[in-house]
C-alpha cells in the first residue's frame, strides 16, 4: 500500500512539474530548485532533497537544495560520486553500509541518487536522504529518473 501511495504521488509531480520546467524554467539551475521544491514538500520520507554537479572526475558540487546546509564538495567518495561515475542510480537502505559514505548530516540513514545525463554525459545527480534506513528501493528509481529528466533540455542554459 505504501508502494502504490508513493507511485501516484510520484505521478501527481511529474505532471506538476511538467509545465513549470517546460514552461517556466529559464535554465537549469531553476529548473532544479523548482524539483527539489516540490519533491521535498511533497514526499515526507525525504529529509534533504538536492542536486550536485559533476566537476571533474572526483569531485562534485553542491547545487540547489532543500533541507540542512549541504557538504559544498564531494571528492573522492561517496553515494553521489558513485552514481556519478556509474551514470546509473544508486539505492542505498543503509548509509552506514556504504563504503566511502559522505555523512553531510548525522542524521541520514538512507539515501538515492539519481543522474541526470544528457548526451550521454552525467552532468549532475539528485541525491535523497532520509532519517528514517531503506525508505528508497527500486520502485523509487524509474519515477525520480522521469523527473530527473525533464531537466535535460535545459543542459547548458
Amino acid at each position: 500500500m505504501v508502494e502504490e501511495r508513493r507511485a501516484g504521488a510520484y505521478a501527481r509531480i511529474l505532471t506538476q512539474l511538467q509545465p513549470l520546467i517546460k514552461e517556466k524554467s529559464p535554465g537549469l539551475v531553476a529548473g532544479m530548485a523548482t524539483v527539489c521544491a516540490v519533491l521535498h514538500a511533497k514526499l515526507r520520507h525525504h529529509f534533504w532533497t538536492g542536486f550536485y554537479f559533476v566537476a571533474g572526475d572526483d569531485e562534485l558540487h553542491v547545487g540547489p537544495y532543500q533541507g540542512a546546509v549541504a557538504c559544498q564538495v564531494l571528492k573522492g567518495r561517496g553515494v553521489c560520486l558513485a552514481s556519478a561515475r556509474s551514470g546509473a542510480a544508486v539505492v542505498v537502505p543503509d548509509v552506514e553500509a556504504f563504503p566511502g559514505h559522505i555523512a553531510c548530516d548525522s542524521r541520514s540513514r538512507s539515501e538515492i541518487v539519481v543522474p541526470l545525463i544528457r548526451d550521454g554525459r552525467v552532468v549532475a545527480v539528485l541525491d535523497i536522504d532520509s532519517d528514517k534506513p531503506a525508505q528508497f528501493d527500486d520502485d523509487d528509481i524509474e519515477p525520480l529518473g522521469r523527473i530527473v529528466a525533464l531537466l535535460e533540455p535545459l543542459v547548458g542554459k
